[in-house]
């Protein structure tokens, strides 16, 4: 038979053993990776995002072909939390957030404000885990541009009709983390014809944003 101390020690020598497997277990395994951010149905507060970035003024018109002007655009914006909130992610995207931004041109030539909505999409979200996304934009914007008879356009202006003008808007996003982003993006503004003169402007340019 064996004795009680035998059977202690055995006893002892495989708890040593399993604590020394989980032990292993433990070490070797990977650490979870951290899921891409995404936003909260519930907005944290009434500011959702902010964006800067710049842009070449329309490189097909005057205002950017025009030798001694600089084409070079500053631009900023606002985006707000989504005044109606649904937990359904269908519906949800069909609420865009109130927006208001701003493009200053660094050589003199058209500026603008606008305010707007803007729709944000997530392209494969479980493919790509949520990190890719589209957005479009639709709004109206005040400018200081040119709004004159097209016979007496001022050199490396475009004749734009009038103002205000609609904005319309589009961007490619990559979320680098929980709250950083950077965006590839176009912008147009006309007045779709309902001025006598409607040249527009088309701005390409790139963002980076904070979402908090």
């Amino acid at each position: 038979m064996t004795s009680p101390l035998a059977r202690i020690f055995v006893g002892v020598l495989a708890a040593s053993a399993i604590t020394a497997v989980q032990a292993a277990d433990l070490g070797g395994a990977r650490a979870p990776v951290p899921l891409p951010y995404a936003a909260p149905v519930q907005p944290y507060s009434i500011v959702s995002e902010v964006r800067i970035g710049g842009s070449v003024q329309d490189p097909g018109s005057a205002e950017g072909k025009a030798a001694g002007f600089s084409t070079a655009n500053v631009n900023g914006e606002i985006l707000f939390a989504k005044p109606v909130v649904s937990a359904d992610p269908f519906w949800q995207a069909f609420v865009p957030r109130p927006t208001v931004g701003g493009s200053y041109n660094t050589g003199g030539r058209t500026s603008y404000a606008y305010i707007g909505g803007t729709w944000t999409v997530d392209l494969f979200p479980e493919t790509l885990d949520r990190r890719v996304f589209i957005e479009g934009f639709f709004g109206g914007a005040a400018h200081n541009g040119y709004t004159g008879p097209k016979e007496f356009t001022p050199y490396g202006f475009n004749t734009l009709g009038c103002s205000p003008l609609f904005r319309e808007a589009a961007a490619l996003g990559f979320r680098i983390s929980e709250h950083w982003s950077v965006m590839a993006t176009v912008e147009h503004m006309s007045n779709a014809g309902l001025c006598a003169n409607n040249r527009g402007l088309t701005n390409y340019g790139g963002k980076i944003g904070y979402t908090f």
